[in-house]
């Protein structure tokens, strides 16, 4: 199989991380902060939500310079991890290299907000009744659904075989 050339993976990071941006500063331009608007009555709403913190808040109260350094620290990270990762993974097919790319386009979606604002912007807002489940984004919904893909591909990848075994029944 033909390695997945970087410079098209770069490109397809650059269209989750422009996506990701245009729908938060849709967001921005149409929300007042806090604001919400039911989309599906009971179940689903497009909210103006500001996460100064990780997943679900984690770290939210922290002073603001480490909590900033920590995030900016591990998105660089992940994205040489990731770099990393395609290097190794570019060959074995396009689910691989579609996660990895869903991953380090919403890392790189998220880390911008971090610098540029200090904050994350959440807007999809799920619930069931008084339950909510915490406001995310399309960055977050990129790297969720593209660690589920790789997942999904390691565990359908066929084992490696030993040169010269076969097997006779």
């Amino acid at each position: 199989m033909k390695p997945f050339p970087m410079i098209k993976a770069l490109c397809w990071v650059l269209v989750v991380v422009v996506a990701d941006q245009l729908t938060k500063l849709w967001v921005v331009g149409v929300f007042l902060p806090y604001e919400s608007k039911e989309v599906i009555p009971g179940f689903f709403n497009l909210a103006f939500v500001t996460n100064t913190g990780a997943a679900f808040g984690i770290l939210a109260g922290e002073q603001n310079i480490w909590r900033q350094l920590f995030f900016v620290g591990v998105a660089g990270v992940a994205l040489v991890v990731l770099v990393g990762a395609f290097r190794q993974y570019r060959n074995r097919g396009a689910l691989h290299v579609a996660a990895i790319i869903m991953v380090a386009g919403g890392a790189l979606g998220n880390l911008i907000d971090r610098l540029r604002l200090g904050h994350v912007i959440d807007f999809l807002d799920f619930y069931y009744r008084t339950h909510h489940w915490p406001a995310f984004n399309l960055a977050d919904s990129a790297i969720t659904v593209g660690v589920g893909l790789f997942l999904l591909a390691t565990i359908r990848e066929p084992e490696p075989t030993e040169m010269g075994s076969e097997t006779h029944e």
